[in-house]
């Protein structure tokens, strides 16, 4: 096939409206529980977190039995990480539709982390979880960078680097790798750089690894992913890890999810 018409089909795939065309929720997920199912269409979407990736709903062995790519939990539960969440958000189409063109430029606004907040239990208020987000030129360079103009195509493949000020562990540096998938997108994100707190590591160097999947299916954006990391006995008989990692994963998520909404006009 001609590199011209290549493009062009490619071009259609990325931009193609959310049809009957595409994979259902049912179909990817059969067997799901009615309330795992339900939570996963509210606009909080369904989360799990625990010690181990076993007896989760979502994660580990069951991720298999479903319609998805084992490599898209496998980046992280490879790694038999000690603590691990999992999430499934299905973002309804609504007045227009959504296109993986729109998934990626929302992944783009990484200045959009900044000031996104969550419930402090120890505070008992809302807290921004991170307080500042931006784009850095390399792993080595931490001169930040601006987030990019909104693009015009989804590229095979990209590598950004991002720095945020967590309002637990200071500034963390993360990797994050994005890359088409057969049926959609996946984006994986690590921290290549130690998370510390107060100057003690809390996660080594690659220790975190988040793996967010995007697919356009009949009922709309399904986002489906799989956080986990290892950390010291020591750390983790101070920190309740499960929530920690759950924390983030969510505001990410959310994160997303409204950069989607913002560009399908709901």
């Amino acid at each position: 096939m001609p590199k011209f018409c290549f493009s062009l089909l490619l071009i259609g795939l990325l931009c193609a409206p959310l049809s009957a065309e595409f994979r259902s929720f049912d179909a990817i997920f059969p067997g799901l529980p009615a309330k795992v199912r339900a939570a996963a269409f509210s606009a909080q979407g369904y989360f799990e977190s625990a010690g181990s990736a076993s007896g989760l709903v979502i994660a580990g062995g069951n991720a298999a039995a479903y319609g998805l790519d084992p490599g898209i939990g496998g980046a992280v539960l490879g790694k038999t990480p000690g603590f691990v969440s999992a999430s499934l958000m299905v973002i309804p189409a609504g007045a227009r539709s959504i296109t993986l063109l729109e998934v990626y430029n929302a992944l783009g606004n990484i200045r959009g982390l900044k000031g996104r907040v969550y419930h402090s239990a120890t505070r008992q208020k809302e807290v921004a979880l991170f307080e500042d987000a931006t784009r850095l030129e390399s792993a080595r360079k931490s001169t930040p960078i601006p987030d990019p103009r909104p693009a015009l195509t989804v590229p095979p493949s990209e590598t950004v680097y991002i720095r945020l000020k967590d309002a637990n562990f200071g500034n963390s540096y993360y990797r994050g790798d994005l890359t088409l998938d057969q049926y959609g997108l996946r984006y994986r994100l690590a921290n290549n750089r130690n998370i510390n707190y107060l100057f003690i590591p809390v996660i080594k160097e690659e220790q975190f690894c988040a793996q967010l999947y995007f697919e356009p299916i009949a009922e709309g954006i399904l986002i489906y992913s799989v956080a986990g990391a290892d950390v010291s006995d020591f750390v983790s008989s101070r920190i309740d890890m499960p929530s920690a990692i759950g924390k983030r994963l969510a505001v990410i998520i959310a994160w997303v999810a409204d950069g989607i909404g913002k560009a399908g006009g709901y």
